[in-house]
């Protein structure tokens, strides 16, 4: 290759590359994309390989008819993507069983053996790459199809943005092996360099920097502009292959084989970085010595994979619904850090509840640095016994949210103790806890702070869905003073608001629009917008299906209120006194004068379904389906969603992770256990 390279070199330096070399030029640009962007080892200059690339465009641009689909130049999109298809995978994309300790790998390895019936597994051990999960498909060697995960069974369809990530193959030789169309899986990550690189870049055109390379690896895949997206350098890792079709003589026997064939097909596998062992105790042992290097790596990862090495093994464990039995998630420990708890400051919420707020010294920690943590309340502060000034150690549960594990006493010197306040930090008004709270709160329905958090509550997405309508825009407009409560929302000066800098007519049309459908939106979601205390979505369900009209329920006593379905006396009492309020009955009366529909219009229908009366309940992770989609299938059935397991419940849908709520329903033998592919088998009966 690098005598073709000097070769057309020479050649282009002197125009003198003639379209029937292109095909080699084609070769030699993609020979060197792999050593630059998979191997890192590059061999020419970048102003040789752009003399090159450049050769390429202009002959392409003189014919044509020339260009084909998996050319080097063809990652270059002509404009934005107007938007992002729904696709279904070829193979569903499911998660990973997790562990985290040496026994979960022992009785993952017990559980192997039953399921596999032989003693004799070898295992593949490779990094667990925090990105963003991606599927791509080849057929004829080209990749034609790029996809985010989605729910697993479809995702977004991403394939202008994946040929902006050069380590990503547009051309692949599956065909010398007899595969015409084939599904790889992989991840998506950005590395330290690039993620550093990139918050340079953003810091010097006075933009916000960005938190940690997992989330603008994610983010990034769904972004309109596939220039922005080159921009950011992203890499991928490619770890799985399905295919339906080869030659007799091509089998894959092992995973680690199917590592090294990506490899060879010029694909960044972890091929590197796997490990094949005969026995758990080295798969335990490498998970060790991964997990006391990865601060190392060029790249973040979060733990280990461990796989069934024997392909046909894996067919025979299977799957569950939720992942496959032959591989598991091995989960490294929280990352700490130490560091100086600076202050504390008070944030008000829309219930009035005072949450305070640790400001740090900022502190990198597991790729995110880390300067705000919440401390919950007064007697967390107590009993974590901190104090302004402190050296404090903090770790990353699950690689994600931040906590404060302790402060070091020992090395206490001249820190402060915490006074948590007597009055609200917004309105000054004074502060009280009910007795079995922990939580203060500010009384002043009034405060601006709970003023504000409510109508950012109501447009929310599970409330009333207002598009355009936005948590900062709600802020501003508070600030304005254009509007003071919910039903302002429906009185906007939009003559003024146009004149404001980012509201033009297309954004002020899309406001609009969004306003007038959240007229009709069903009574649930308006009861739920309503942020009633204790009231969640599925209990506003409850309340919804049981009227006509939303004013309805001041006509209820908190012990009607108790005989629905999972209310007790803690949100019948909520209920009762804000429908005994006359400044709420004053808000709701005001919402339907401005047109918000409060008529119940799905009463008839829930009555009328094939699953009339009948209750469900979810509970655990679910892999095909987003919790509110499944409850709303069940509800078009004419079903019930209830918020805890009792006698009244009918069926129980069980995801992973289900916990005391499947524990309990096992004991009650009217209760009927459905795992979610059943759930959907139910549906679709009816």
């Amino acid at each position: 290759m690098q005598q073709q390279t000097l070769l057309l070199l020479q050649l282009a330096n002197s125009n003198s590359i003639t379209t029937a070399q292109i095909n080699i030029l084609r070769d030699v640009l993609r020979y060197h994309e792999h050593k630059y962007y998979v191997l890192s080892t590059p061999e020419i200059a970048d102003f040789e390989y752009d003399t090159l690339y450049k050769t390429l465009e202009k002959l392409e641009a003189a014919q044509a008819e020339l260009i084909t689909p998996d050319s080097p130049t063809q990652r270059v999109a002509s404009g934005l993507i107007k938007d992002f298809n729904t696709v279904e995978h070829l193979v569903p994309m499911l998660s990973l069983d997790n562990s985290y300790n040496a026994d979960d790998l022992n009785d993952w390895d017990r559980r192997c053996k039953e399921f596999a019936k032989t003693e004799n597994i070898t295992y593949s051990v490779e990094p667990k790459f925090d990105g963003a999960s991606i599927s791509l498909i080849y057929e004829n060697d080209t990749l034609v199809r790029a996809a985010t995960r989605g729910n697993g069974v479809a995702g977004d369809e991403i394939t202008i943005n994946a040929k902006q990530i050069q380590s990503i193959p547009l051309h692949a030789a599956f065909s010398k092996y007899g595969l015409q169309q084939v599904e790889i899986r992989g991840e998506v990550i950005m590395t330290k360099v690039n993620f550093e690189s990139y918050n340079h870049y953003l810091q010097a055109q006075g933009l916000p920097m960005v938190a940690n390379p997992r989330n603008t690896a994610s983010g990034s895949l769904r972004i309109k502009d596939p220039n922005e997206v080159k921009r950011r350098k992203l890499d991928a890792f490619l770890y799985h292959i399905s295919y339906k079709q080869a030659t007799a003589n091509f089998t894959l026997q092992t995973h680690a084989q199917e590592l090294d064939m990506l490899w060879q097909l010029g694909f960044r596998s972890p091929n590197n970085e796997k490990r094949v062992f005969e026995n758990i105790a080295g798969v335990i042992e490498y998970c060790n010595q991964f997990e006391a290097t990865r601060d190392d790596l060029p790249y973040e990862i979060d733990g280990m994979v461990i796989k069934v090495n024997d392909l046909t093994q894996q067919d025979t464990m299977g799957n569950t619904n939720h992942h496959p039995r032959w591989a598991i998630a091995y989960k490294f420990k929280a990352r700490q850090a130490t560091t100086t708890l600076l202050a504390v400051e008070y944030q008000v919420g829309r219930t009035g509840a005072v949450t305070p707020v640790a400001k740090l010294a900022p502190v990198a920690i597991g790729g995110v640095t880390v300067s705000s943590i919440s401390i919950h309340n007064e007697e967390y502060i107590k009993e974590k016994d901190l104090q302004i000034g402190d050296t404090v150690i903090i770790e990353r549960a699950g690689d994600v949210i931040p906590q404060i594990v302790r402060s070091v006493i020992e090395t206490r010197i001249n820190s402060t103790p915490i006074e948590f306040p007597t009055q609200c930090p917004v309105c000054n008004k004074s502060l009280n806890k009910d007795e079995n709270e922990a939580v203060w709160r500010c009384g002043n329905t009034d405060c601006a702070a709970q003023v504000v958090g409510n109508m950012i509550h109501y447009v929310s997405k599970d409330a009333l869905d207002i598009r355009g309508l936005g948590e900062q825009q709600i802020i501003k407009f508070f600030e304005k003073g254009w509007i003071k409560n919910i039903t302002d929302i429906y009185n906007l000066p939009y003559e003024v608001i146009e004149q404001e800098d980012g509201f033009g007519k297309k954004s002020i049309e899309k406001l609009k629009e969004g306003i007038e459908k959240s007229k009709t939106q069903p009574l649930h979601r308006i009861i739920y917008g309503l942020g009633i205390r204790f009231v969640g979505e599925t209990t506003a369900k409850t309340l919804a299906n049981n009227v006509s009209h939303l004013l309805d329920l001041k006509n209820y006593t908190i012990d009607q209120l108790q005989t629905l379905e999972d209310i007790g006396i803690k949100v019948a009492n909520s209920v009762y006194q804000f429908f005994n309020t006359q400044k709420n009955i004053e808000l709701i009366q005001q919402l339907e004068a401005n047109g918000v529909q409060l008529q119940n219009t799905k009463k008839e229908s829930l009555s009328i379904g094939a699953l009339a009366g009948k209750t469900f309940l979810f509970t655990g992770t679910l892999s095909q389906l987003k919790r509110s989609e499944a409850e709303a299938m069940a509800e078009a059935k004419g079903g019930k969603i209830v918020s805890g397991v009792s006698s009244k419940l009918n069926y129980l849908i069980v995801g992973e992770d289900a916990g005391s709520k499947l524990d309990k329903a096992k004991k009650l033998n009217s209760v009927t256990i459905l795992s979610e592919t059943e759930f959907l088998d139910l549906i679709q009966s009816k």
